[in-house]
């Protein structure tokens, strides 16, 4: 039974953010215990398996922040696989975010977070409608993007408190970043046994899919419908934990937002001198002058060099590998999964914004062209002929190949099998930009499927707002039915590669037409193909 404290509610008043690059249960019922109908501005109580918490009546909408889904991954915990989280006694406020995990924090970037940062990050935050009818809630998990690297549950236009309005349960939470979240080394190979290693964030995603599983039924969401939804380095785990055997059974629809799909992992181990994620973990340890280290040893480490000079502009390759394939958790590429069929079979949302790297100035764009060629280790003279001129392949080609061709290629295997699947392009600028911007960059389209343009900088016009809602509306219509049928929208058939059609966001609305640039992408499938390019 919720209980009601009269307090004026104590939150952070956030800046509302502009969007910047981001390259890449004991206790339950299934009813849920909150019944009550607190009044607005003052705390509320519940309580889950671990013990009361405090949160906010937000109106609309009760949430709940900072709630450990897993024990802190600190000291000897440090590159460990997430331990049972903390029990409590007192009542938990659970009324403001906990930390993030700790990440670079780049002054370009203005959605991210600006709160402190430490190991002990690994926490959840849940809006659930105020009032419910016809039973449990469907929930929506937001998974973060920002290369592994950087990013929260916590940044300001994650906010699920619009999303929970339409009647959704929305969970966002932190996971382990850079060398915290992904490291390999034979000291902690040995140690780890036959269990996975070196993918610690993803097992943190795992982990927090579990407590979902285990609790959400409390908070008002119903355990048996909850879609996994994240963007770029999100989308691309959304992608993984389709191939992860142990988060089978946690999540049961799927939306893939500018998640890539084409992207190699390296092995755990690998022959001779070739790059692998121990090999890079061993480089990295003698960077610290540790040779020969052993598990003790790695994890005296002070934070400030695990942490290192780490941000997307700098990737440090040569001692960060990010996620690998370990074996244990991560056991495939994933096209590689998705042309055998080995994905969960959960019904999909995927596609990719228009012009992804289009934000990024003229002036940079040879730099992330020739960046893009390098990683994927095709030779410009075969693009050139796509593209007619140098500038036309810089602007789209870095695009088109890392988001949208791998987009279309897992809508297109995926219906191959009869798997339900429905493919879309966001090109939508607010109107506000449209003089300077001729596409939809990487990212943009977040606030819109969170409804949250509020929490952004500018101003926005009634087009622009209305798009967010046509947006969110299909996201939350997907997570409750497993198909994106939203009233007064525009019918989003699933897609078919016959008929090669999708759902087309663009400054002239919501509309169902053919997939854009299709001879390239095609062109530039058979050329990744061609070149084994393609995941093993």
């Amino acid at each position: 039974m919720v209980q009601t404290r009269r307090r004026l509610k104590s939150r952070t008043a956030w800046t509302a953010a502009c969007l910047g690059v981001t390259l890449m249960a004991l206790g339950a019922c299934a009813q849920g215990p909150i019944a009550a109908v607190p009044t607005p501005g003052v705390s509320i109580e519940t309580r889950i398996a671990q013990g009361p918490l405090k949160g906010v009546d937000e109106g609309a909408v009760l949430s709940f922040k900072n709630i450990p889904y897993a024990a802190p991954p600190v000291g000897d915990l440090r590159w460990r696989a997430p331990q049972a989280a903390p029990h409590w006694s007192e009542v938990r406020d659970a009324s403001t975010y906990g930390d993030d995990c700790i990440q670079p924090r780049p002054a370009w970037d203005d959605t991210q977070s600006r709160l402190p940062t430490s190991e002990d990050c690994l926490s959840l935050n849940v809006w659930t409608p105020k009032h419910r009818t016809g039973g449990p809630a469907p929930v929506i998990v937001w998974i973060h993007g920002g290369g592994f690297i950087m990013g929260s549950g916590s940044q300001p236009i994650f906010d699920g408190a619009r999303l929970a309005e339409r009647g959704a349960v929305v969970v966002t939470f932190n996971y382990r970043l850079g060398r915290f979240g992904f490291f390999a080394h034979p000291a902690l190979t040995a140690e780890a046994g036959a269990a996975p290693t070196g993918n610690y964030g993803l097992m943190d995603q795992v982990a927090a899919l579990q407590w979902v599983h285990d609790n959400i039924a409390v908070l008002g969401g119903d355990p048996s419908r909850v879609t996994i939804m994240g963007q770029s380095a999100g989308g691309g785990s959304v992608l993984q934990l389709m191939n992860i055997q142990q988060a089978h059974g946690l999540f049961h629809r799927a939306i893939v937002q500018s998640g890539g799909g084409r992207d190699q992992w390296p092995d755990l181990k690998a022959a001779g001198d070739a790059r692998s994620g121990e090999s890079v973990g061993v480089a990295f340890a003698s960077a610290q002058n540790l040779r020969n280290a052993s598990a003790a040893d790695l994890r005296a480490i002070p934070v400030d060099r695990i942490k290192g000079r780490l941000d997307l502009l700098t990737p440090e390759k040569d001692t960060f590998s990010g996620p690998i394939i370990d074996g244990k958790l991560v056991t495939t590429q994933v096209l590689s999964a998705f042309t055998r069929g080995a994905q969960a079979d959960v019904p999909m949302i995927i596609g990719a914004t228009d012009l992804e790297l289009g934000v990024v100035p003229a002036l940079f764009r040879g730099m992330v062209a020739d960046r893009t060629i390098a990683d994927m280790n095709i030779p410009r003279d075969s693009l050139t002929p796509l593209y007619g001129d140098r500038s036309t392949l810089n602007t789209y080609m870095p695009s088109e190949l890392t988001f949208a061709e791998p987009a279309r290629r897992l809508a297109a295997l995926d219906a191959a099998r009869n798997r339900p699947v429905w493919l879309y392009s966001f090109g939508y600028v607010p109107e506000e930009k449209r003089r300077d911007t001729a596409g939809a960059g990487h990212a943009t389209d977040v606030p819109f499927s969170f409804d949250n343009l509020n929490r952004m900088k500018g101003s926005f016009s009634e087009a622009d707002n209305r798009t967010a809602a046509a947006l969110a509306d299909y996201w939350v219509a997907f997570a409750r039915d497993g198909r994106p049928d939203a009233a007064d929208r525009p019918a989003w058939p699933r897609y078919d590669a016959r008929t090669d059609r999708a759902l087309l966001i663009g400054n002239d609305g919501v509309t169902v037409g053919p997939v854009p640039n299709t001879q390239r992408l095609d062109a530039l499938g058979r050329l990744r193909d061609s070149l084994n390019a393609a995941p093993r």
